[in-house]
């Protein structure tokens, strides 16, 4: 036995364990005896994980962990929370990050008008930099590589009056850093994204009355001032119709085929069932009486919608004209709830149905979904809205307003869509598409909406929710720990990430945060000196994260692991000074 480790019954030496720190019951594990000799018993470090961790007993062990220990030392020994670098060429809010999917770029956006593209070497260096003043714009907001990572995708937001929602997006050659195109994008936090290598998607926003507005989303060619004037460039995708001041914003794409496949399961009992083949989800609610009344104002619509033997939509609006010129609607309605029963009942007689079977079922399937935020109630972002964008609409190729529309199909209908009962402030996709984390901030419970310009007032805290979009269900209950504290009409995009094992997010607490996917804890604070608007991780390397904050840096997180086998491999300054001495006495 080691000298000054006293002979102790392993129950009270392992009790005398869980209060010290994680890295202390690692490091006093390999230099006590007696430790050593316990140290690989699965029925001790499984208590222990969980008693350290407070994770629930039903949780089961990480489906890649080989032993308990193991898991004990992956949660302290790969987690990015070393600070290894402040990167400071920026000179005012840096507002998002994004990798490239090699790892071996990223991109980052400021309130300085820049897009600055980084080298993530063995030490990382800035390798260019774009103003987009010239251009007319205020700031940059938001950055994507496409898929070869030949293009980066700059979004950004035009200068004007406070209340300007107009924006525009950049395409940037990667091979020489030339600007290939640009093309409007309102409103500005639509931010666009890579539909696949050459197209994007942006969006355009038409009023209709106060309240009521029709969102347009156009598939762009990235080298328009390149392509032949007799190809098409644009597109349009989608036209929906917004009700009470809401809007389409943070489009984002899906791609539906590795959802058979994917890296985590995150449904406990679908981890123990991964060995048998896949069942087949539906959209329906978990008991019958749910189901019911979801169907119920389904139904309700639906005998408003033109149809065999029914009164068409159209002849309700007339109905609705007719009473209030009679005098038979009451109580007496605002001009706000009397535009949004018009836009109601147009929308029934003018959208097109949704698609049917929503859902995959192909586990090879070119499927890809539009996800976006949205709202029915006010204008802050409440729902997700989600469109399935189908093989042939990928291409600008076909008629510029897209395929030809009947009269009673004027705008399109969502797919599926999500109530997270609160303001969204930041979405992200895991890195096989298969989940879906929202951070949002809560309203009231049971909170009414009378105005949709007066929207609820939020929490603080912000929870971070995660959907199975093959199922369309929450699977996990909210991720807490961050926090942010502006108003409504002030609210901002705080951005997350999520690599195979984690997810990270920023707050407006000065802190960014990490958690395991698995088992829904939070396991490190990341410190900043204002808040941290935007984290990444390197799509190759999970053990490398950037935040970017408002206090002007780019902070580089590396794990303890990272960080040792980088220090191992440099040379130590001994060494160099004695071949310095060995030099200068020969």
């Amino acid at each position: 036995m080691d000298a000054g480790c006293p002979r102790l019954p392993d129950t009270v030496l392992f009790e005398i364990f869980l209060y010290l720190d994680h890295a202390d019951v690692l490091s006093v594990g390999l230099v006590c005896q007696q430790w050593r000799a316990v140290a690989r018993d699965e029925f001790l470090w499984k208590e222990l994980f969980y008693r350290y961790y407070r994770v629930s007993r039903d949780v089961p062990r990480h489906p890649g962990a080989v032993s308990w220990y193991d898991e004990f030392q992956r949660l302290y020994d790969t987690i990015p929370c070393v600070e290894v670098q402040a990167l400071k060429e920026h000179n005012d809010q840096v507002l998002h990050l994004s990798f490239s999917h090699s790892g071996c770029l990223f991109a980052s956006c400021s309130k300085d008008c820049t897009v600055k593209i980084w080298s993530n070497e063995l030490d990382i260096s800035l390798q260019h930099s774009s103003n987009m003043r010239p251009y007319n714009w205020s700031y940059t907001q938001f950055s994507q590589f496409n898929s070869d990572d030949s293009l980066l995708l700059v979004s950004g937001v035009f200068v004007g009056p406070h209340n300007s929602s107009s924006g525009e997006i950049a395409v940037i050659s990667m091979e020489n850093f030339t600007l290939l195109s640009r093309v409007r994008n309102k409103p500005y936090d639509v931010f666009g994204c890579w539909l696949n290598e050459t197209n994007l998607i942006s969006g355009n926003l038409h009023r209709i009355g106060r309240i009521t507005s029709c969102s347009v989303l156009w598939l762009n060619n990235a080298f328009q001032g390149i392509e032949s004037e007799n190809v098409n460039v644009v597109k349009r995708l989608f036209k929906i119709q917004n009700l009470n001041a809401s809007t389409i914003r943070t489009v984002m794409v899906a791609d539906c085929s590795r959802y058979d496949s994917p890296d985590l399961l995150l449904d406990y009992e679908e981890q123990l069932a991964a060995s048998s083949s896949c069942p087949v989800f539906d959209l329906g609610s978990d008991s019958e009486e749910e189901e019911a009344k979801a169907r119920a104002p389904l139904e309700a619509a639906a005998q408003e919608l033109p149809g065999a033997g029914a009164v068409p939509a159209g002849h309700g609006l007339q109905q609705l004209f007719d009473d209030i010129l009679g005098g038979r609607v009451g109580p007496a309605m605002s001009d706000t709830e009397l535009e949004t029963k018009v836009a109601e009942l147009f929308v029934h007689s003018r959208t097109k149905p949704p698609e049917p079977n929503l859902l995959p079922t192909d586990s090879n399937s070119k499927t890809k979904y539009l996800i976006f935020t949205t709202g029915c109630l006010t204008y802050s972002p409440h729902q997700i809205g989600i469109k399935r964008i189908l093989p042939h609409q990928m291409t600008t190729a076909g008629p510029v307003l897209g395929e030809e529309r009947r009269s009673d199909e004027f705008f399109d209908s969502l797919d599926h869509v999500i109530d997270i009962h609160g303001h969204i402030i930041g979405m992200g996709l895991s890195p096989d598409h298969r989940y879906l984390y929202v951070n949002s901030r809560a309203w009231p419970r049971d909170c009414i909406i009378s105005d949709p310009m007066q929207p609820p007032p939020i929490a603080e805290e912000i929870d971070l929710h995660v959907f199975d979009l093959k199922t369309m269900k929450e699977v996990k209950r909210a991720l807490r720990a961050h926090r942010a504290y502006t108003p409504n009409e002030e609210c901002f995009f705080i951005f997350l990430d999520v690599s195979k094992d984690f997810v990270a997010s920023g707050a407006e607490d000065r802190h960014g945060y990490i958690w395991d996917r698995h088992y829904n804890i939070c396991l490190a604070k990341l410190q900043h000196d204002n808040v941290v608007n935007s984290v990444a991780f390197s799509p190759v390397e999970q053990e490398l994260l950037l935040t970017a904050s408002d206090d002007t840096t780019i902070k580089v997180w590396r794990s303890p692991r990272a960080v040792r086998i980088r220090q191992a491999r440099r040379p130590r300054p001994r060494k160099l000074l004695f071949s310095w001495l060995m030099n200068q006495k020969s």
